[in-house]
């Protein structure tokens, strides 16, 4: 059964209580195949794809022939905006390209549920009551993270309720520590950080996000 520590925001250096995690989200087989689908289907679609380069027909100029086809004594060119000319066109250059690719809903939710479960098996998951940051304070984040002994490379999940400005922007200049709505978690988010800081709202979220999905691999 996975456990994790839960701590208390008014006093975390309190000795932490071990909870269980639900087996359901935090305790399946992890699935390189699907998570390795997961951040593919997830990078490919942050591409923008607005690479572009002209065609020899798309650059300015070269309207006329540069010179005589015969008797000059030079090679035969019919536009200066040839490829093979300085400031010419481009052959074979990019051209704007959609590079989104897509994973089935359910496949998503497996491969986050293999996340979860991967870090729950390295004991890298820890839980909190909530966060009650008054107003955003990078300092007091860097405390609280300081005094959990969390990684460097921390993701504070939160319920969509949570993401308030004194939270989000508490932590984001923190390098290496991002903050992100369990409703929105993506297999991608979790792996790109070594260990978890949810709250018990965000916990509840993924619950109601995650518990009816099938967990099989």
């Amino acid at each position: 059964m996975p456990k994790a520590k839960l701590y208390r925001f008014d006093d975390p250096e309190k000795e932490p209580v071990e909870v269980e995690l639900p087996p359901e989200v935090f305790g399946a087989e992890v699935s390189e195949d699907l998570l390795w689908r997961a951040v593919r289907t997830y990078l490919l679609n942050q591409r923008q794809g607005t690479a572009s380069t002209k065609t020899r027909g798309e650059v300015r100029g070269g309207g006329r022939k540069p010179w005589p086809q015969k008797h000059t004594g030079r090679a035969r060119h019919g536009s200066i905006r040839s490829p093979i000319w300085r400031h010419g066109g481009v052959t074979f250059g990019p051209k704007p390209k959609d590079w989104d690719v897509e994973l089935p809903k359910t496949m998503r939710r497996k491969a986050l549920i293999s996340a979860l479960s991967a870090r729950a098996q390295e004991e890298r998951v820890w839980l909190i009551d909530r966060l009650g940051f008054a107003r955003p304070k990078t300092k007091e984040a860097l405390v609280l993270l300081s005094r959990l002994g969390l990684p460097e490379k921390t993701l504070v999940v939160v319920a969509p309720e949570e993401y308030q400005v004194p939270v989000y922007k508490s932590f984001s200049n923190i390098p290496g520590v991002g903050c992100h709505r369990a409703d929105l978690l993506t297999a991608y988010h979790v792996l790109e950080h070594e260990g978890l800081l949810i709250t018990e709202k965000g916990l509840e979220a993924l619950l109601r996000r995650l518990s009816h999905a099938p967990v099989g691999a």
